[in-house]
């Protein structure tokens, strides 16, 4: 049995995205820790009661968001994770927007969270800060180094808010090597936040890969029962927000929503 499995017993899982407001150290950041924090408790005790099976923890308010993060950056990220954990009792995992692996494993150590999601694993990508490379051979080398091996990743495939470097290498062939280099699930995405994931790009991935395969965006209550019905899980956001905007607190009604049209 599979790590993925042990936690998440092989049931469809919902991740609900805990979007954190602005970090220490970047533009946005109004100085307010405490605000940080409740905003993270309240979206993450939303969702547990709406019924997610899983939290991610994202430097969401950070934008425009660098290569590598902060130190004042991770801090806060690894400190506000680990009360989130503590308070929800669920799997939690962590995304260090853009794709910073060193970060995302480190405080996922330090908060006793479950998953990464490293958006830039295997394919060499452009977008608003450049040609980003592959990070799969320093990543798994540091989270040895730091005695995170318990620690999954969950691999972008062709990632959103990106464009392939080499647009022949289709999206078959990221899932492929992204499981050879060691990804225990892997994410597919539509073109940006909140966009549908297209279900072909779903239905190829599944198809080549044997583990779990995750929808990265635009999973809402009028598709979560098509989508699931060939994905393993997805990731969800912007859905569940007031008004749907990603940087809204959660709406506790859409939560329940989104599980009741997965049930039916």
């Amino acid at each position: 049995m599979s790590r993925y499995e042990r936690l998440f017993h092989n049931k469809k899982v919902i991740i609900g995205m805990v979007h954190l407001l602005a970090l220490p150290g970047t533009p946005a950041f109004d100085g307010d820790m405490e605000r940080v924090y409740s905003q993270a408790l309240y979206d993450g005790a939303a969702l547990k009661k709406g019924g997610v099976s899983a939290l991610m923890v994202e430097n969401f308010g950070d934008a425009p968001y660098p290569k590598k993060l902060d130190l004042e950056q991770s801090t806060a990220l690894a400190a506000v994770a680990r009360v989130v954990k503590q308070q929800a009792g669920l799997p939690i995992g962590i995304d260090a927007a853009f794709c910073d692996y060193e970060a995302a494993l480190a405080c996922a150590k330090a908060a006793g969270a479950d998953f990464v999601r490293l958006a830039v694993f295997v394919d060499t990508v452009e977008c608003f800060a450049g040609i980003l490379q592959p990070c799969c051979v320093d990543a798994l080398k540091y989270r040895k180094r730091i005695m995170a091996e318990n620690i999954m990743i969950f691999a972008d495939v062709q990632v959103k808010h990106t464009h392939m470097l080499l647009p022949s290498v289709s999206i078959e062939e990221s899932a492929k090597t992204a499981v050879s280099c060691g990804a225990d699930a892997v994410i597919v995405t539509g073109t940006h936040t909140g966009g549908e994931t297209p279900i072909e790009a779903v239905k190829k991935v599944k198809q080549a890969v044997n583990c779990p395969v995750i929808v990265g965006s635009g999973v809402n209550p009028a598709n979560i029962k098509e989508q699931m019905i060939i994905a393993d899980g997805a990731i969800v956001g912007s859905s569940l927000k007031e008004k749907n905007v990603a940087t809204n607190p959660v709406d506790v009604e859409k939560v329940y929503e989104l599980i009741k049209s997965l049930n039916i």
